[in-house]
Order: structure tokens, then sequence, then C-alpha cells
């Protein structure tokens, strides 16, 4: 793994994507790759799909793989393993995390901003924006919500853009995600993940004090496992949670 940001299992493939930035995560180097590893952690292609800057975070819609890649989203054939289309997104800086919504749009957090952007209909667009949304990066979307995080996590409506407060003083989210049971688990990238259940954060993994970072997680359901991408420390490392 090189600089690897997010990490994501896709059942029906049965394989794990890695997005590899590969340098500096604003360069547009050509040097971001994404991989493709086994259930059990090997690799199965290193180089799976080339030709990327410092791809990020990646969501998976109608066996279509949608990575975040700066100010662009990039859209993979996952059956060719190729990338079909590239999306532009006007204004954006850092675009980080990538959701795919029940309604067949695709979501995506640009940090640099403070805004959301949505792929619909073949085009990139600003969906919502403001000083709520400072520093937003991870996403995640369920049903109507899409869940985004920040130094806090927040529901936003699809449907009528509301927003609700589900969550403050989270230490600045990365990774967002969810367990089998329902309960949010998050990451904060120098090296911490926390587990929400009832209100309460419980910190269940700190690994910043060895400088090993823990960026965009996600939970890969059909495994029970938790996939930590560590960023600096190039590994992607799975854990079972423990209750």
């Amino acid at each position: 793994m090189k600089t690897p940001e997010s990490a994501l299992y896709d059942a029906s493939a049965g394989v794990i994507y890695v997005s590899n930035i590969d340098g500096n995560p604003t360069a547009k180097d050509g040097n971001g790759f994404i991989s493709r590893l086994t259930p059990v952690g090997s690799v199965r292609e290193l180089n799976w799909v080339t030709g990327l800057n410092a791809p990020k975070g990646m969501a998976v819609s109608d066996r279509k793989l949608y990575v975040a890649d700066i100010d662009e989203l990039v859209e993979i054939d996952i059956a060719q393993g190729k990338i079909t289309s590239r999306f532009p997104a006007p204004g954006a800086i850092f675009l980080n995390d990538v959701a795919a919504g029940n309604d067949g749009k695709i979501y995506v957090s640009d940090t640099g901003n403070n805004e959301i952007y949505v792929l619909d209909e073949g085009e990139m667009k600003i969906w919502t924006e403001g000083s709520l949304f400072k520093n937003i990066n991870g996403l995640y979307a369920e049903d109507s919500c899409l869940y985004v995080g920040s130094d806090k996590i927040q529901c936003i409506d699809i449907n009528t853009k509301k927003v609700t407060i589900i969550q403050e003083k989270c230490g600045g989210i990365d990774g967002l995600t969810k367990d089998n049971d329902g309960h949010f688990v998050f990451s904060n990238w120098p090296g911490r993940i926390f587990y929400l259940t009832k209100g309460k954060m419980i910190k269940m993994l700190e690994t910043a004090p060895a400088k090993i970072n823990s960026a965009d997680i996600s939970y890969a359901g059909a495994l029970s496992l938790l996939l930590v991408p560590t960023f600096n420390d190039n590994q992607v490392v799975a854990y079972q949670i423990e209750k």
C-alpha cells in the first residue's frame, strides 16, 4: 500500500477496494491507484486501476466504483476494471469522502470549501453548503438521511435538507460508518477510533502516539470487520469489535 486513504468492502465482488494516494494528497501527479484485496487481506491486484491523482473516499453504486479525486469524481466500471467517466466538480478544492444514496445519487464532501456535491444525471453540482459543514469529511448514507462527519455528526434529510445534530465534540471525523447493530463508528485521522452508543463515545483504539493514522474507515458487515487504512503507515488493518 502507498498512502492508503480509504478501504471499502464490496460484498458482491468479494473484494476490498483501497484508494492509494501515493504522494501528496493535493497533487495532480497521476500517481494514485486503486488496489483490490481479498477478504482475508492478501493482495489480489495492487494496481487494479491506475491513472488517478490523490484518490480518497469511495462508494459503490450500480456496479460502478466512485472515487473522490481532488476536484473530480471518478467512475470506475467494476467488471472492466477501467475508468469510464470523470465528473469535474466546479470550484472544488479537496473532495474527500463519497456516499451513494438510496435515490441513486452520489454525494461527495469537499473539506476545503465546506460543501457537499452531488452527482445527479451525469453532472456534479453543489448540493448544500455553509458554516454548519465546516471541515466536513466522512459521509454515510442510510434511508433518507445523509450523515455528515466533522467535529460533530449531523443528519441531513435528503428530501428536505433539514439538518439535525446527532453528536457533538467528535474531535474531527475522517471515516464515518455503522456496525451491524446500527451503532456509529468513526475515526480521527491522527489515530483514534470511537464507538457511539446511546450518546456515549467510547474510544476503542489509540494509535496516534505511534504515529499510525486511522483515515477513512468502513465497516464490512458481511465480514464483521472494521477496515482501517493507516495512511502514512501504509497498511490496511482489520479489527473485530468486541462488546
